[in-house]
């Protein structure tokens, strides 16, 4: 855009406007789609962690309904006449097994917590390479 061109500055920028190139536009079907794909994964996701969390719950309400019903019959079995030292001795056994429950009951919680939060990331991280893939094909159309 040189002064001496003896063109009106309207026409150089004229000129230089129609010598830009805009890139393709992509493909808005397709673009509508893959955002509704994602939004399908997103959701499945959430179904599955929602599901998870549910199973999690009804778990942790059976093992308070077990443990409540083991308390009970625990309480029983001290009204029992014996010697304190049976009494301390089955106590202590109690004791041992009411902890190795507990520790097992928190694994298959974490196992459960776990699997779910595998499932609901397997969902996204597919829909994540598909969606790459997809994005990969609609910049080599253009290009």
């Amino acid at each position: 855009m040189s002064e001496n061109s003896g063109n009106k500055p309207e026409t150089d920028l004229m000129k230089m406007l129609s010598e830009f190139r805009m890139p393709g536009m992509p493909d808005v079907e397709a673009l509508a789609a893959a955002q509704r794909r994602n939004l399908e994964a997103l959701s499945a996701a959430n179904r599955v962690a929602l599901e998870g969390a549910q199973a999690v719950a009804r778990r942790h309400m059976e093992i308070l309904q077990s443990s409540m019903t083991e308390m009970t019959e625990a309480m029983r079995a001290f009204g029992t006449q014996e010697s304190p030292q049976a009494k301390a001795a089955r106590q202590a056994e109690m004791l041992k097994a009411a902890y190795e429950k507990a520790v097992a009951n928190m694994k298959e919680v974490a196992d459960l917590i776990q699997k779910s939060n595998q499932e609901a990331l397997a969902l996204l991280n597919k829909r994540f390479t598909e969606a790459m893939d997809e994005v990969k094909s609609l910049m080599g159309r253009q290009g």
